[in-house]
């Protein structure tokens, strides 16, 4: 059964996607104010396309520097839609990932700790794997939480999010080295 097939695939993420829990709780990895819905929709734009400023700060929330990155990774670098029916069509976009890693890092490697930095693309996945259980929840509720358009629409979105997430997976080592270029610790 296909629910039972995803189901599986969390659970055995699960002990790995804790991984930020564990090292908050071990002292090495800071809650800071986080924005909590990194995403292109959530930032104004002049006519110039420069920033103006960024909105619904409704989610602004103490968080792992991780999950803002990876939200907005997890939205901005995929190549599909989040509710995408053809898997073919999703996947990490690399170059979107080193362009907005160079971005932020350009500003944020002054105040990230050594930690963060090298959890950046680890972010990427967790948040993925994140709203992934997030819809399949939602889908086994009963559709109480997230707006539908039909029936099987947070199932759609949850494999959606899972084929996101294996592509992260697959280009991991590349995003760290992505990372580890633009700071300079090849």
């Amino acid at each position: 059964d296909e629910v039972a097939g995803l189901v599986n695939e969390i659970e055995a993420r699960a002990d790995e996607m804790c991984k930020a829990e564990r090292m908050h709780r071990e002292g090495i990895l800071p809650k800071r104010t986080n924005h909590c819905d990194t995403k292109v929709n959530n930032i104004l734009f002049d006519q110039n396309d420069e920033v103006l400023c960024v909105v619904d700060l409704d989610t602004v929330m103490p968080g792992y520097v991780l999950s803002d990155f990876g939200d907005f990774i997890r939205t901005g670098a995929n190549t599909g839609a989040e509710d995408e029916q053809d898997l073919d069509k999703v996947s990490v976009d690399l170059a979107v990932f080193e362009g907005y890693s160079s971005g932020y890092l350009e500003k944020a490697s002054s105040f990230l700790t050594e930690v963060e930095i090298n959890h950046l693309a680890y972010g990427a996945k967790l948040l993925t794997y994140m709203q992934a259980v997030r819809f399949l929840t939602d889908y086994l509720d009963g559709d109480t939480y997230y707006k539908i358009a039909s029936p099987d629409h947070n199932l759609i979105r949850t494999k959606a999010q899972f084929k996101l997430l294996l592509s992260l997976e697959e280009h991991y080592d590349e995003m760290q080295r992505i990372i580890g270029e633009i700071t300079g610790r090849r």
